[in-house]
């Protein structure tokens, strides 16, 4: 039997995402280069197919910021190369099933959280600064920061009447109380009133353009080997960046409805939602964090909100394309500074006098490198900047401490020749590549005895570089004649450790799993 209630709270969550959606996609597709329809069909094959699909059943999917900021750095360095961006965008769908089939939905958690900040502040202010000319009525197609320069030029061109309606697009989106935008969203109020307006006045102002009243044409077509060279490094990060926003948007739904998303699901969802809207000229797009928020508390509960959104999307194209024409650019300009100035990572930056300088650091480099230059640079220093910071961290924390027999609480009895022969290499910390140099090093201290007990009970792991580190300790310290004792506590360790090296160095007998066990092999 249909619950009524459900139904009913599923219709109304699509609608009322959709409503959500409809300037933001309009927006998104003008800024991205490819035009608002591509917005429109972006949202409409994305929130569709991702619905169906996807693993998380509240979320509502369509063009975002960071992505559409992705195809519009595509689109400035190839202009009118529209089979090389669909391209991509499908490339970038066909990565996102392939990350969910691999399961890599969890991997998400590893990536720095500097790194998304630094990212996603970037990206903020990329949306701000793209702002700055139709806001002003200059038409400009580039880069952030050569608009900027664009626009400084060409201060005598300002449309006045274009700024105006910006500001006044701007002025009824923050000043909206928030007991009308509960029901009336903000920007969507903003976009008919000010676009009414334009239209009542007859300003002479630049605006969307036609939008087709018809079901697209698939506009996937074969690139070059050449092409393809350029889309696969592109669609690899539009897919990871896909990914984990759309993951995160997941995690924000799962908090409000108490429930479980899937994430290696979602992203078999996404990546057929992504390739779905390449195949009719949609740009790419992942889980809206605000529209799945909004479903959920509209009464959105399961897939069938994404569709309801979909179709409302589909209507809007089919009966009401030539109202959408004669929006303003200027409005969908301002709001667009909202979703920038939204985009920027308030939550890092409140606690950035506490940070860990490190932390700090990671972040403003990604975030300078986002603007200023490349986004899949920017990321890629991110990780691995932090991955080395990391490891230098790890690095101090590795300890060797030289004890002698006295030091230890034992009771047994021991000889005074050995006890004076006889040292004990306790190591603590971490054992990987970023110490295993220092384990070397420390090689000196242990040449002048006769037996040395290696005391590493407290490692629970080694990676390769600190096994052959080892190995390399010992080899030198039997060349100079000392018998060594090695105390390794877990089975699975000391295997691992022996077969990768040790086990041509000494027998698996003296390597034993505690300190009081190696003390008795020496005596005996």
């Amino acid at each position: 039997m249909i619950d009524i209630g459900k139904l009913r709270g599923n219709i109304f969550g699509g609608i009322t995402a959709g409503v959500i959606a409809l300037p933001l996609c309009l927006a998104f597709g003008v800024s991205s280069g490819l035009g608002a329809v591509s917005g429109l069909y972006g949202a409409i094959f994305l929130s569709l197919f991702a619905s169906i699909f996807g693993g998380t059943p509240t979320q509502i999917s369509g063009p975002t910021g960071p992505m559409t900021v992705i195809i519009a750095s595509l689109f400035v360095a190839h202009p009118g190369n529209y089979k090389l961006i669909f391209a991509t965008i499908f490339l970038a769908g066909l990565f996102q099933i392939i990350f969910g089939l691999a399961k890599l939905g969890k991997a998400v958690k590893y990536v720095p959280y500097p790194v998304i900040s630094g990212f996603m502040s970037g990206i903020g202010v990329i949306i701000l600064l793209l702002q700055l000319n139709p806001i002003t009525g200059i038409t400009f197609s580039g880069i952030p920061i050569d608009g900027v320069i664009y626009f400084f030029q060409n201060l005598s061109k300002i449309d006045y009447t274009s700024l105006l309606l910006g500001i006044f697009t701007l002025g009824i989106i923050f000043l909206t109380p928030s007991k009308v935008s509960k029901y009336f969203p903000s920007p969507l109020l903003a976009l008919i009133v000010v676009t009414m307006i334009s239209i009542a006045n007859g300003f002479d102002v630049p605006t969307i353009g036609t939008i087709p009243q018809e079901f697209p044409k698939i506009q996937l077509g074969l690139i070059s080997f050449r092409e393809l060279q350029i889309a696969v490094p592109m669609a690899l990060t539009l897919g990871i960046l896909g990914s984990i926003d759309s993951l995160l948007t997941s995690l924000v739904a799962d908090s409000i409805t108490k429930t479980k998303h899937n994430s290696n699901k979602e992203l078999i969802g996404q990546g057929i939602g992504n390739i779905m809207a390449s195949l009719f000229g949609g740009i790419a797009g992942a889980g809206a964090t605000m529209r799945t928020v909004v479903n959920v508390k509209a009464g959105g509960t399961s897939r069938l909100s994404g569709v309801v959104q979909s179709l409302f999307l589909i209507c809007v194209v089919l009966f009401f394309a030539p109202y959408v024409s004669k929006i303003p650019l200027a409005v969908l300009a301002g709001i667009l500074v909202k979703v920038g100035i939204d985009i920027i990572d308030y939550k890092f930056l409140n606690v950035i006098k506490v940070a860990p300088k490190r932390d700090i650091l990671v972040m403003l480099i990604v975030f300078i490198i986002t603007v200023l230059d490349d986004l899949i640079f920017a990321v890629g220093v991110g990780i691995v900047l932090s991955s080395i910071l990391l490891a230098y961290k790890l690095s101090q924390q590795m300890e060797m401490e030289l004890k002698t027999i006295d030091d230890i609480k034992t009771d047994d009895f021991i000889e005074e020749d050995i006890k004076k022969d006889l040292i004990i290499a306790h190591i603590q910390g971490v054992l990987f590549f970023g110490t295993a140099s220092m384990l070397v090093s420390k090689l000196e201290k242990l040449t002048h005895h006769k037996y040395v007990i290696i005391d590493c009970s407290t490692i629970k792991h080694m990676d390769i570089s600190a096994v052959f580190a080892l190995e390399e300790m010992i080899a030198q310290l039997k060349e100079k004649g000392v018998h060594i004792i090695l105390v390794i506590s877990t089975r699975k360790l000391k295997q691992r450790v022996y077969e990768a090296g040790l086990n041509k160095l000494m027998s698996k007998d003296y390597i034993v799993p505690s300190l009081d066990k190696a003390i008795n092999l020496i005596k005996n």
